[in-house]
């Protein structure tokens, strides 16, 4: 493929990066932030996939086998626990404005400048190979493809090397999206959502070729497993064949565990540029099924290429892009190699700012500092001085990152200068586990471990390298330093059987965690180291919404305080910020002298500028501190606990109060509504009674004013009189029977009874009256429905007053009305079903209540008292049934209850 094509591809790709960066900058200056979703965070975690992924792990598979996999399993099994670990890091690092792995071990141990330099200096070292090996993915990637083509450009060391203009347009890139705020508050938005464009891109890339190999070259993952199982170098390669091979998992494994959270670009996008917590519930789930996916089709593509290359031709770390190119796949070819671009840029971009953000808060801006020289000759604004020294460590790191690669890296696979990386930045784990839960872990302590840690590393791992490269003399891996056999860096005091990775991370862990535990339990702590260990360590019980108790007692000017953040801020937004802190806290700032909350306050801002060590620098040297006692550290932080939790008790008693009261007004709205329907109700009876009272006493003064009538017409208006006793009579009767049901004082005659025979005998109470209008009922018995224990009675009371609703409801000559029984799985059914005018579906529900009728007088109804449903519902809940209806209007309704058969 033509190199020209190549190189414009690059650019076209770098300046899509450009592009989703611009736009999610342009979005977060709306309002409208991408980096605050859970799935962009997730994606950038996909930063630890790197050129090592995409192109190393296909090598690895071919010569190591499934070891390849240890890398992504251990970040896996790490993930329940990062809500236990990475969530306490985050919060630890909100509170304290933390923006850096150094910042984080140098503040934890009393905001020490040496651990800061010393984890800095570790950083460098260990990551510098780490960032030349994507530099030689770029490059080799670059020539497979060109020499493919036919066409070998001519190269000198740097004008005509791909890599050394990489590194040139990733150092302006980083520099853009990576130092536009000094401020740790404010994200690098650009950046991570170019990250989690990178992590798709190169996902889909992988799984292209992948899928390419597997179904479209062979017949399938099967099929290559078939035909590899033929090559006699194949056949144990995906086995444990012994138990180093065991030891190499385990501790690559462990590796691996740790690289997720330490390695700079990993605390970075995980910890810094975290914007919720919360965002790890996504995480602990998706970053695993990233790693699953990305590496699905390894072993597939590693024994294709086995398969297709059996000459052994093509070094195994090139398959990826190899096949693609074998089977003139251009666009495949093109694709994968973006994806493998991808990986390598995108790594590069975020440890090359973690890097600058180090090696200006705790290299170069502590010398200033402390200068008085430095401070005269460079004062003025100082966070152009701030982003004027990251900027230039940007340019430092990739190009002697670019210098190792021309000169180192290039005698190792990507695989092996990767596992050393990992292993460089596995010493901090010590320090920064041990520091989280671990309150009598000292200074003293953290800093032998790292140093004996670090050389170990350095002698295990580093040193074999640079002989390799011709730097040293091979009799140093032969016979060991001095010629002593005890310190061969490969079999160091006598330890072997073990591969280098394993040997040079078990002795340096070791002594590293030897000498952290033994030097913290023989050394005191400092009052401020107290302080940073109680508060890292018990970080959630003081700190609930990212707040933070104040230790510190001294003397410091207000005026002095403000001019510190203004050289980093400006004038006018250093002082809205000290009074917005000041109305928030109710602190006065018209004295001379800075409240100590102010002094605290300000120190973490600058904290989140230039380190907590400078920070700390900067304080000390415009304020006189007074030392604090441990008895008095420990009273300061028991009341900002106290105070914590009577807020948040405080808290939990107003929410109950609020609760209570809108209890209480739900309450009171219902008493309203009962007392509005009690009324109605009343109103109703109030109604029913009197109408056959002037019924009564009106026919009553026609007889009695009438001693001559008519016998016949006599005997009809008593007969009326009677009937109009009987209604009110009944109608007295069921509001009694109601009042009873409501107060629990009704009780149920039990005996052994049969559904059929109450059925018949309400239709029989009932027949004179649908004989009169002429509307046909129908009983469908059910032979099979048993006999049961149930009030006979009242269950008549509720057959007789369903029916003779249906009866009032059907029209005259039309109506019909069928009843039926039913037995289902220990219930008993009864339906009424009629063919009247129906029930809206608005009324349904509320037609059981006994104060329906009353609160609907608009629609005409048939007489009755409205009680019938009620009692009937109420008779039916007695026997532990249920009642309910089913109706459309103008199509009749079927009522139903159900008695279950105790």
């Amino acid at each position: 493929m033509n190199s020209i094509v190549l190189i414009l591809t690059s650019l076209l790709y770098l300046v899509f990066l450009f592009g989703v960066a611009y736009w999610a900058e342009k979005r977060s200056k709306k309002g409208k932030s991408i980096v605050t979703n859970p799935y962009i965070y997730a994606l950038s975690l996909a930063v630890y996939c790197t050129a090592w992924t995409f192109y190393g792990s296909v090598g690895r598979a071919v010569t190591n086998g499934i070891e390849f996999i240890a890398v992504f399993i251990g970040p896996s099994l790490m993930m329940p626990l990062w809500w236990i670990v990475l969530r306490k890091i985050i919060r630890i690092c909100k509170v304290q404005r933390i923006t850096s792995i150094a910042d984080f071990i140098s503040s934890r141990y009393g905001k020490n400048a040496t651990l800061g330099v010393l984890v800095t200096i570790i950083c460098i070292l260990g990551i510098l190979p780490y960032i030349a090996i994507q530099l030689k993915a770029i490059s080799n990637s670059f020539l497979i493809v060109e020499k493919a083509s036919g066409e070998i450009s001519s190269s000198s060391f740097f004008t005509g090397d791909l890599a050394f203009y990489i590194t040139i347009v990733l150092s302006i890139f980083t520099i853009i999206f990576g130092t536009r705020t000094i401020d740790s508050t404010e994200r690098h938005e650009g950046m991570v959502a170019a990250i989690a464009a990178e992590s798709i891109i190169k996902l889909v890339a992988f799984l292209t070729v992948g899928i390419f190999v597997s179904y479209f070259i062979f017949d399938g993952i099967p099929d290559i497993f078939q035909k590899a199982s033929q090559v006699p170098s194949l056949k144990n390669v995906f086995v444990f064949n012994s138990e180093q091979d065991i030891s190499g998992w385990f501790w690559h494994l462990l590796l691996s565990m740790m690289a997720i959270m330490f390695l700079p670009r990993q605390f970075q996008v995980s910890v810094i540029e975290n914007v919720d917590e919360k965002h790890l519930n996504k995480a602990l789930w998706l970053f695993p099924l990233y790693l699953l996916l990305i590496n699905i089709f390894v072993i597939p593509i590693a024994m294709g290429g086995v398969l297709l290359f059996p000459s052994h031709t093509i070094n195994p770390d090139e398959y990826v892009l190899a096949i693609p190119l074998k089977f003139n796949q251009a666009f495949i070819t093109i694709f994968t190699y973006i994806g493998g671009f991808s990986a390598a840029t995108s790594m590069i971009i975020v440890e090359t700012i973690a890097l600058s953000v180090m090696i200006s808060n705790n290299l170069v801006m502590p010398v200033i500092l402390k200068s008085a020289y430095l401070q005269d000759k460079l004062a003025g604004n100082l966070s152009l001085l701030v982003k004027t020294i990251r900027r230039t460590s940007i340019v430092l790191i990739l190009l002697m990152a670019y210098l190792y690669y021309k000169t180192i890296a290039g005698h190792y696979s990507l695989v092996s200068n990767g596992m050393v990386s990992f292993a460089a930045v596995s010493q901090f784990a010590p320090a920064i586990i041990g520091g989280i839960f671990w309150k009598n872990g000292t200074q003293k302590g953290a800093l032998i471990g790292l140093l004996v840690g670090v050389l170990i590393w350095f002698y295990t791992l580093v040193l074999p390298s640079m002989v390799g490269a011709g730097f040293f003399p091979q009799s140093i891996i032969d016979q060991g330093f001095m010629g002593l056999s005890t310190l061969k860096p490969l079999a160091l005091f006598g330890l072997e059987g073990m591969d280098s990775i394993s040997h040079g991370i078990f002795w340096s862990l070791l002594l590293n965690i030897f000498c952290y535990v033994c030097f913290s339990l023989n050394s005191h702590q400092s009052s401020i180291e107290h302080n940073q260990a109680v508060i890292f360590v018990d970080i959630f019980e003081y700190s609930e919404q990212v707040e933070s108790p104040t230790i510190w007692r001294g003397t410091a000017y207000l005026s002095d305080i403000q001019l510190l953040l203004s050289n980093f801020l400006g004038e006018k937004r250093a002082e809205k910020i000290l009074k917005l802190y000041a109305q928030k806290h109710k602190i006065k700032l018209i004295a001379d002298k800075a409240d100590p909350q102010i002094v605290s306050y300000v120190e973490k801002i600058l904290a989140g500028i230039v380190g907590t060590a400078s920070a700390r620098i900067m304080i000390s040297s415009v304020s006189k501190e007074e030392k604090i006692s441990t008895e008095e550290v420990i009273s300061i932080l028991k009341s900002s606990q106290s105070l914590l939790s009577a807020n948040k008790e405080l808290k939990r008693k107003s929410v109950a109060l609020e609760k209570a009261t809108e209890e209480l007004k739900e309450a009171n709205e219902i008493l309203q509504k009962t007392d509005k329907l009690k009324d109605d109700f009343l109103s109703t009876v109030a109604h029913e009674i009197r109408t056959p009272l002037t019924s009564i006493r009106a026919l009553s003064e026609i007889v009695f004013d009438n001693p001559e009538m008519d016998l016949s017409e006599r005997e009809h208006f008593l007969g009326t009189v009677v009937k109009e006793s009987d209604r009110l009579s009944r109608l007295i009767n069921q509001v009694l029977d109601l009042e009873k049901y409501e107060s629990g004082k009704q009780k149920l005659i039990l005996e052994d009874v049969d559904i059929q025979e109450i059925v018949k005998d309400s239709i029989d109470a009932l027949y004179q009256q649908a004989k009169e209008k002429e509307i046909k009922v129908v009983f469908i018995p059910d032979r099979f429905t048993p006999r049961f224990q149930a009030d006979k009675d009242k269950l008549i009371q509720v057959v007789v007053n369903l029916l003779s609703n249906a009866i009032k409801y059907c029209e005259p000559q039309k109506g019909e009305i069928i009843l039926a029984t039913h037995y289902v799985e220990g219930c008993v059914y009864t339906n009424v079903h009629d063919n009247g005018a129906g029930i809206d579906k608005n009324f349904q529900r509320l037609i059981f209540d006994k104060f329906f009728q009353a609160e609907d007088q608009t629609i005409k109804k048939p007489k009755g008292s409205g009680l019938g449903l009620a009692i009937s519902k109420k008779i039916v809940e007695l026997h532990n049934g249920q009642i309910w209806v089913e109706s459309q209007v103008g199509k009749g309704s079927k009522f139903t209850f159900m008695i279950p058969i105790v």
